[in-house]
């Protein structure tokens, strides 16, 4: 899921955005008990990829190959025996809407030592302690390294090849656009090494990095973010592969095909979609020029518009126009507005209208309820979309839905997606999921190693979703 990259006139997403609950922004919270992170609210062109695995940049054809548009590429093993290392040569850059096959950028087997990357800095707290790393033994256990970053939140998991959780980390949102790549992935770092260091024991063999990235969008960001991560030699081979890829695999069957629909729908709205035959389906998810709608940002951005326009007599009545300068402790919208102007409101704390825009719309207020709607709608078009690309309309095929704004269940939201997608799509089967997305990048990297069925079942429960 990408940040909105528009004007403010065109519903940017709010920078920094924090899980979408109401109140003051806090501080994030810790765990060093081995128990799951908690979820805090929360390219174009379609191209075919290998059953079963997961659009990546970080390998593909020879070195300054290029993969023509919707072009089939070649296949890997199926996740249950580990797919065989390509040549370290083959790290081209596909063509626009194509991906090559995962993972080819192999390197030697480095492992990460504790304490390694930056130090760590602000919102860089939490940490989760998990068991072992063949203690005893004076081997490094096989590992994944599996990330998830969000506009809003970015964890990092390190799970052993048997699914056990070994340690965790969570930090801010990852925003390349805006601070850079290379700079984005310092912070990134300092994870990676928190996460390392709640593993304790030896240093892991990490055979894998599963990078779930919010804000990698388009081929050029996977390729570029695909070198950044490999620079870095956290594993032997690196998946990118944007975010809404890892709330798909949380949602599907261990057991089955990995074909599946996903709407993200946190701070910024995206949608992906995978083939059994490796075929995607994805958008560009950039804002209004690439035809988005909705979000948190933008949810937050319409209150604001709708409130100030009853305000001000140019447009017609609403509650919010109470309702929100009220949860500042404000008087009423000029007041509001002068604060969101001169930063007394931080813009960080935008995203906090989202819940009050939903609960006026509760107590029936017909302004607030429109956008309610039209939210539902886009999350629909989205999804059906999708799957109309891959011709999976006319299949049982399940709908993830997840991110802040959709896992938070507000009734009227969750009851018109589900009344929309039962008439557009009968044969799909909506699943909200809860869990921490991270859950997702972690099975993709189990998918790489070819775990056992009873690693899925470990790690899920790790995650409270088995």
């Amino acid at each position: 899921m990408g940040v909105n990259r528009n004007s403010p006139a065109e519903g940017p997403g709010a920078p920094g955005a924090a899980p979408l609950t109401a109140g003051p922004a806090g501080t994030p919270p810790v765990t060093d008990s081995g128990a799951a992170l908690p979820d805090d609210a929360a390219l174009l062109d379609d191209a075919t990829l290998p059953t079963g695995a997961v659009p990546a940049s970080g390998a593909g054809p020879a070195a300054g190959a290029v993969v023509a548009a919707g072009a089939v590429v070649a296949a890997e093993a199926p996740a249950a025996s580990p797919a065989p290392p390509a040549s370290p040569a083959t790290s081209a850059a596909p063509a626009t809407g194509t991906t090559a096959v995962p993972g080819a950028d192999t390197a030697p087997g480095p492992s990460i030592a504790p304490g390694s990357g930056t130090v760590p800095g602000p919102g860089t707290v939490t940490a989760a302690r998990g068991a072992g790393s063949a203690a005893g033994t004076g081997a490094a256990i096989d590992a994944v390294l599996a990330v998830d970053a969000g506009n809003s939140k970015t964890d990092v998991a390190l799970v052993a090849a048997d699914g056990t959780v070994l340690g965790t980390a969570r930090g801010g949102g990852f925003r390349p656009p805006e601070t850079g790549a290379e700079r984005a992935v310092e912070a990134l770092a300092a994870l990676v090494a928190r996460a390392t260091a709640a593993a304790g024991g030896g240093p892991p063999r990490v055979r894998h990095v599963s990078a779930c990235l919010a804000n990698v969008d388009l081929p050029v960001e996977e390729r570029e973010m695909t070198g950044v991560l490999r620079a870095r030699g956290w594993g032997e081979s690196v998946t990118v592969a944007n975010d809404t890829f890892a709330l798909l695999r949380a949602g599907v069957d261990d057991d089955g095909p990995r074909s599946g629909v996903a709407v993200v729908c946190g701070a910024g709205i995206n949608c992906a979609g995978l083939a059994a035959d490796g075929r995607t389906a994805r958008f560009a998810a950039i804002g209004r020029v690439s035809g988005d709608w909705g979000g948190g940002g933008h949810l937050a951005e319409e209150a604001l518009w709708w409130a100030a326009r009853a305000a001000d007599g140019r447009g017609e009545e609403t509650a919010l126009a109470r309702a929100l300068p009220a949860h500042f402790g404000l008087p009423d919208m000029a007041a509001l507005i002068e604060a969101l102007h001169l930063g007394h409101v931080p813009v960080e704390r935008r995203h906090e209208l989202v819940p009050v825009l939903f609960a006026v719309a509760a107590e029936g207020d017909p302004v607030a309820r429109a956008v309610v709607a039209r939210q539902a709608e886009e999350v629909v078009v989205m999804a059906t979309a999708a799957l109309t690309r891959l011709s999976l309309l006319d299949e049982r095929t399940p709908v993830v839905l997840g991110g802040g704004v959709l896992a938070a269940r507000h009734p009227l939201l969750d009851e018109e997606v589900h009344r929309l997608l039962a008439r557009r799509a009968p044969k799909a089967e909506p699943r909200v999921v809860t869990a921490p997305p991270v859950l997702g990048a972690a099975l993709l990297g189990l998918d790489r190693l070819g775990a056992p069925a009873a690693g899925y079942a470990r790690l899920r429960r790790h995650f409270g979703t088995a």
